[in-house]
């Protein structure tokens, strides 16, 4: 019998995917009420790797990403993320399993009442590996790789809809996730903006190793992305298609 070592257990978690839905259907309302978002949804998405969700609005893409993003728990079929089975899990193991994910929408979600350095710090606040370590330097440091470290101490109010977004993307990069799930980034911002984000998302998730989920209508941003899936009526209708960008209008 072959001997399995530490560095063996390594090597296989780190080729095991850590996104893995398999048969993924999901339901909203009750009764005749009772509506279908999601159908057999078959998706891996593997370390380290950045794939970019298209489709209509209406499609699913935001349902299924709530779902990988323990937002909500998944219905039927299995669910993997990081290993973890999460179908049917309890409102304690999303809450777990959510310290482990960074989130970027839309809607950057800053809280006006702090400053951006304070955003970030807060972050690091919910991870109880932080809480000896100077968090002031650490967000200091990621706000100045995204090229705000002359703004740490600017509030929201006072920032362009890049930079906010900017912080926020620091806010979910400075603990080290190793998913980030990102909806709509780039929606309300300029060509401009929103490429530099979407490449600054890019580059530190990069160096950090971790694996980028991103759902967007924007076909200006597609080319950053390892992969792209395009979802239509609930399904899963192409996976790394090089024509999905074709189909987004």
């Amino acid at each position: 019998m072959q001997n399995i070592t530490g560095a063996d257990i390594e090597q296989q978690t780190k080729s095991e995917p850590v996104i893995s839905a398999c048969n993924i259907n999901h339901y909203f309302g009750e009764g005749e009420l009772r509506k279908q978002a999601l159908f057999d949804i078959d998706l891996s998405i593997n370390a380290g790797e950045i794939v970019i969700m298209t489709g209509p609005s209406g499609s699913g893409k935001t349902t299924l990403l709530t779902l990988m993003g323990g937002l909500r728990s998944a219905q039927s079929g299995s669910l993997k993320i990081l290993g973890q089975e999460i179908c049917g899990a309890t409102k304690k193991q999303l809450t777990q399993l959510r310290q482990k994910i960074g989130y970027i929408f839309q809607a950057h979600n800053l809280l006006t009442f702090l400053t951006a350095k304070q955003n970030v710090r807060m972050s690091l606040e919910l991870h109880d590996d932080y809480l000896d370590k100077d968090m002031n330097k650490i967000a200091t440091e990621i706000l100045q790789q995204v090229g705000l470290g002359e703004r740490v101490d600017y509030y929201p109010d006072s920032l362009s809809g890049g930079q906010k977004q900017r912080v926020a993307i620091a806010r979910a990069l400075v603990s080290h996730p190793k998913i980030v799930l990102a909806d709509e980034p780039t929606a309300a911002l300029d060509k401009k903006s929103g490429r530099d984000v979407v490449e600054m998302m890019q580059v530190l998730a990069k160096e950090q190793d971790c694996t980028i989920l991103l759902v967007t209508h924007d076909n200006r941003i597609l080319d950053i992305a390892d992969r792209i899936v395009y979802m239509e009526d609930g399904r899963l209708v192409s996976d790394g298609s090089v024509n999905a960008s074709e189909k987004v209008q």
